[in-house]
């Protein structure tokens, strides 16, 4: 799909991998939503790209659909592409030592990065669906989803991401199958070790010895690299239904 002059929501645009990637899209002239659940970041990126900033929850539906009318009000339709980066890094013990349970923890993040996922992914597959299509071929738009590395090398102490993240890949295959009558496609993006807001917050030396664990190239990813993925599958019509692992061929130790 041709990208330049379309509409796109990304959730998470305050930051990181979603920053990185609204920045992207616009540049490549997209009209983008920037959705953040941080107000003041939103409005920041949104100002210095020329979109619209997107005020919310993710997990909140009040508030997802609010974000969509305010998005089509800017557009002047609903978006061809959604790119769902929004999610939180809860990390604990299913028991800690203290013998406390970890279950509200769980729940929280799986209403953020899963649910919060499908809240969005729905919103933006029913406005895609009254969308004519983009070309030839009947396309009307496309769903990037972010997993993670650890729904597959989940690490002690992530038992909640790395079930909030499986369900997001496995999000991929059945919504893509359902969404192929309308022309949308669904692809997950499996980010490895990458160089945001979590990363930078630790000393330099835990750095360096983690990016050496990362076979090559043995450094965090850019958050430009999610980006140019996430334009990869909106360009390549054959990607659908699936996920990608981008994350330099690492595979996460047990801790």
């Amino acid at each position: 799909m041709d990208i330049n002059g379309i509409g796109a929501i990304v959730t998470g645009a305050g930051s990181g991998l979603g920053a990185a990637t609204a920045r992207h899209l616009a540049s490549l002239g997209a009209k983008v939503g920037v959705a953040d659940f941080n107000g003041e970041a939103a409005d920041a990126v949104a100002a210095e790209i020329g979109g619209v900033a997107l005020h919310v929850n993710v997990a909140d539906e009040a508030q997802v659909e609010a974000a969509f009318d305010k998005f089509v009000e800017f557009n002047g339709e609903a978006p061809r592409v959604v790119v769902n980066c929004a999610g939180i890094g809860t990390a604990g013990r299913v028991v800690n030592r203290e013998g406390k349970l970890a279950i509200d923890a769980f729940r929280r993040t799986l209403d953020v990065n899963l649910i919060g996922t499908f809240i969005m992914l729905s919103y933006g597959l029913k406005g895609m669906q009254g969308l004519e299509p983009a070309n030839d071929e009947g396309e009307r738009g496309v769903i990037i989803n972010t997993a993670s590395v650890a729904f597959q090398d989940g690490q002690i102490g992530q038992a909640a991401y790395a079930a909030s993240k499986g369900g997001v890949a496995s999000l991929s295959l059945p919504v893509a199958r359902e969404a192929a009558r309308s022309g949308v496609r669904v692809v997950a993006i499996a980010p490895g070790m990458f160089q945001t807001a979590m990363v930078d917050g630790l000393p330099e030396e835990i750095q360096k010895g983690i990016a050496a664990t990362i076979p090559f190239p043995s450094k965090f990813g850019d958050p430009e690299d999610y980006a140019a993925m996430a334009e990869h599958i909106i360009r390549n019509k054959m990607l659908n239904g699936s996920y990608i692992r981008l994350d330099g061929a690492v595979r996460l130790p047990p801790k």
